[in-house]
C-alpha cells in the first residue's frame, strides 16, 4: 500500500523569497526597526569605554568630580540604551507579527481552496500539523528567537568593530575564539537535528501507547493484559528518557566547548592588553575596555549559537507553510457554471483511488428532479465513493456524472448542491453564529424556524442561553444527535435544490435516531436527495432504493418491490429487522 501524498514543502530559495515578499510591504518599518536596534546597541557599547575612563582616572589620581561625571554618563547611557532597546524590540515584534499574520491568512486561504481529494490524499494530519504545530513553532520564533537573534548579532558585529577602534590587535586576539565556536556550532547541529527528530518520534510513540492503553483499558483488563501494556508504556517512556538525557549531555558538551572558546579568546585579549600597556601603545583603561567588550560577547555569542536549533526548526516549519501557499489556485472560471436543473445522471462510472484498484465499476444511475433515492449496501460497497463523486468532491476516473447537465466539479459555489456527512464540525461561537454560516443574513426567527423543522428547537431553547449559547471548543458540548441536527438546520437555511447525505445520522445513538430521521425527512422534503442510508428505515421512506455490492449496483426499486423480490435488499432488511426486534438479555 502506498503512503499518503503529503502536501509539498518549499525549498530554501523559495522560502527566502516568500519571506522577502511578506516583508516587502513593510520595508520602511523594517528599516526603522533595524536602525533603532543598531542605535540602541551602539549606545550600549559606550559603557565599556566609560568604565575604562574610570579606571584611567583612578590609576592617574583623577579628581572625584571627573569620576562622578563619568558615572553620571554611565547612568545616562543605561537609560538611553534601555529605552531605545525597548522601542526597537517593539518595532521588531510588530514587524514579525504582521508578517506572520499575512502568512497565516495566505495559508488559510489556500488551505480552504484546496480540493478535498487533495487534502485526503495527503491525510488530514499533514494539513492539521502545518496549521497548528508549524504555525506555533514559527510564532514562538517570531516572538522570542527573532528579536533575541537580531539583538545578539548586532551586538557581536558592533562590539568587534568597537574593539578594532580601540586597537586592531584587540580584534585579532578576540577572533582566536571564532574557529572553536564555528566548529562547536557545526558539531552541535550535526548531532542535534537527528537527535531531536528521534525525540519527537519517541514522544509520539509514547503518547500513542498511552492513548491505546487508556482507550482500550476495558479490553486490556478483560484479557488480563495489564502487565504487558504496563511494560510497553514503560519501554516507550524509557526510550523518551534515554533520548532526553542524550539531549542534556549534548547541550552540556555544547556549552563546555563554548566556554573553552570564551576563555581562549579572553586570555588572548588580556595578554594583548598587557603587552600594549607595557609597550605604551594603550592605557590601562583602554585594555580594561577591550577585556570588558570581549566579556560582553559571551552572552550574545552563546545566544546566537543556541538559537541555531530554534532557527532551523522554524525554517523547516516555514517551508511547510510556504509549500501550501505556493500551490496554484484553481482558475476563477473552473466553478462558474450553474446547473440546468437537479436531475442527476451517472453513466459508465468507474473510480479508483489508486491505479489498478477500482472501487466502482460501470455505474449507471438516474435521479429525477425531486426524487429521494437511498443507497444501501454492506460496508465497502462503494456508497460513499458514489456520493462523493455526485457531490463533485473529485472527478471520476472514468464515465460521467452530470447534475442538471453539468459536471458537479464545474458547478459554481452559489448553493446548487450540499453534502452532509457524519463528520460534522461545530464551530466555536454562539449557536446562532454557527447556524448563520449557512445564511449570514438570517434573522433569529429564520434560525428558530430551521431548528424547528428538524425537530431541534426544543433542545436549542433548553440550552443555558438559547441561541446565544457558546458551543464548540471551550463552550457547551453538543451530543452526536444534536450536532447532526445542527447540520440539518444549516441545510434548511442554505436551501440547496440537491442534497447528498452520507450516513448523516450515523453518529446519533438509538435514543436520538428516530427524531433525527424525522429531521432528515423534513430537511430534504421538496429537494432532490441522494441518501447513503445508515439505517434501513431511511431506505424504507425513500422513493427508490439502490443496492450496491462490491462497487456495483445490484438492485434498484421501491422498498416494497425489493422486499417482495427476495434478493439482496430483502436479506439486508430481514437481518436489520431481526436486530431491532431481538430481545435483550
Amino acid at each position: 500500500m502506498t503512503g499518503p501524498e503529503l502536501l509539498p514543502v518549499a525549498d530554501g530559495a523559495r522560502t527566502r523569497a516568500a519571506v522577502a515578499a511578506l516583508l516587502r510591504p513593510q520595508r520602511g518599518a523594517a528599516l526603522l526597526a533595524f536602525a533603532v536596534m543598531t542605535g540602541s546597541t551602539a549606545v550600549g557599547l559606550l559603557v565599556q569605554p566609560l568604565l575604562g575612563r574610570i579606571v584611567d582616572l583612578a590609576a592617574d589620581g583623577g579628581s572625584a568630580d571627573a569620576v562622578t561625571a563619568t558615572a553620571a554618563l554611565l547612568a545616562a547611557v543605561a537609560v538611553a540604551q534601555g529605552l531605545s532597546a525597548g522601542h526597537g524590540l517593539s518595532l521588531l515584534s510588530r514587524l514579525g507579527e504582521s508578517a506572520l499574520a499575512r502568512l497565516r491568512e495566505r495559508f488559510v486561504e489556500r488551505a480552504l481552496a484546496l480540493p478535498l481529494d487533495r487534502v485526503e490524499k495527503a491525510g488530514a494530519g499533514d494539513l492539521t500539523a502545518r496549521v497548528t504545530a508549524d504555525v506555533s513553532l514559527i510564532a514562538e520564533a517570531v516572538r522570542n528567537a527573532l528579536p533575541e537573534l537580531v539583538r545578539s548579532l548586532l551586538t557581536i558585529v558592533l562590539t568587534l568593530g568597537a574593539m578594532a577602534l580601540l586597537d586592531w590587535r584587540f580584534l585579532l586576539a578576540a577572533l582566536l575564539a571564532v574557529p572553536v565556536q564555528a566548529l562547536t556550532a557545526r558539531w552541535y547541529v550535526r548531532r542535534a537535528v537527528p537527535l531531536y527528530a528521534a525525540q519527537r518520534v519517541a514522544a509520539g510513540a509514547q503518547q500513542q501507547q498511552l492513548l491505546d492503553t487508556v482507550a482500550g483499558s476495558s479490553t486490556v483488563r478483560a484479557f488480563r493484559l495489564e502487565h504487558a501494556h504496563t511494560e510497553r508504556v514503560a519501554a516507550r517512556s524509557r526510550s523518551v528518557v534515554d533520548l532526553t538525557m542524550r539531549g542534556v549531555n549534548l547541550v552540556l558538551g555544547f556549552y563546555s566547548r563554548l566556554h573553552i572558546a570564551e576563555y581562549l579568546g579572553l586570555a588572548a585579549v588580556l595578554f594583548t592588553g598587557y603587552w600594549l600597556v607595557r609597550d605604551g601603545s594603550a592605557s590601562l583603561g583602554t585594555a580594561t575596555a577591550a577585556a570588558l567588550y570581549f566579556h560582553s560577547l559571551f552572552g550574545p555569542v552563546n545566544a546566537a549559537l543556541a538559537l541555531l536549533d530554534d532557527a532551523q526548526s522554524a525554517t523547516a516549519g516555514l517551508a511547510r507553510l510556504v509549500g501550501v501557499t505556493d500551490l496554484p489556485a484553481e482558475p476563477d472560471d473552473e466553478r462558474t457554471v450553474r446547473p440546468g436543473g437537479t436531475d442527476v445522471t451517472v453513466r459508465g462510472l468507474g473510480h479508483a483511488y489508486r491505479p489498478g484498484h477500482p472501487v466502482l465499476h460501470d455505474i449507471d444511475l438516474t435521479i429525477r428532479h425531486g426524487e429521494r433515492v437511498a443507497l444501501v449496501g454492506a460496508s465497502g460497497a462503494g456508497k460513499t465513493t458514489l456520493a462523493r463523486l455526485v457531490a463533485g468532491i473529485q472527478p471520476p476516473t472514468s464515465g460521467t456524472v452530470l447534475v442538471g447537465g453539468v459536471p458537479p466539479t464545474a458547478l459554481d459555489g452559489t448553493g446548487s448542491l450540499a453534502l452532509i456527512t457524519q463528520e460534522t464540525h461545530v464551530f466555536a461561537g454562539s449557536l446562532a453564529d454557527d447556524l448563520r454560516l449557512a445564511k449570514p443574513d438570517a434573522t433569529d426567527a429564520e434560525l428558530r424556524a430551521a431548528l424547528d423543522r428538524v425537530s431541534a428547537l426544543a433542545w436549542a431553547d433548553a440550552l443555558p442561553d438559547g441561541l446565544g449559547t457558546v458551543v464548540g471548543e471551550g463552550g457547551h458540548q453538543l451530543s452526536g444527535a444534536q450536532t447532526q441536527a445542527l447540520a440539518l438546520a444549516r441545510l434548511v437555511l442554505a436551501d440547496p435544490p440537491l442534497v447528498i447525505l452520507d450516513e448523516a445520522t450515523a453518529e446519533a445513538g438509538s435514543a436520538g435516531a428516530r427524531a433525527l430521521e424525522k429531521g432528515v425527512a423534513r430537511a430534504v422534503d421538496g429537494r432532490t436527495a441522494l441518501i447513503v442510508a445508515h439505517r434501513l428505515s431511511q431506505a424504507a421512506a425513500a422513493d427508490r432504493v439502490v443496492v450496491m455490492d462490491a462497487g456495483r449496483i445490484v438492485e434498484t426499486g421501491t422498498h416494497d418491490a425489493l422486499r417482495a423480490a427476495g434478493g439482496r435488499y430483502a436479506a439486508l432488511w430481514a437481518a436489520w429487522s431481526d436486530t431491532r426486534t431481538a430481545p435483550h438479555p
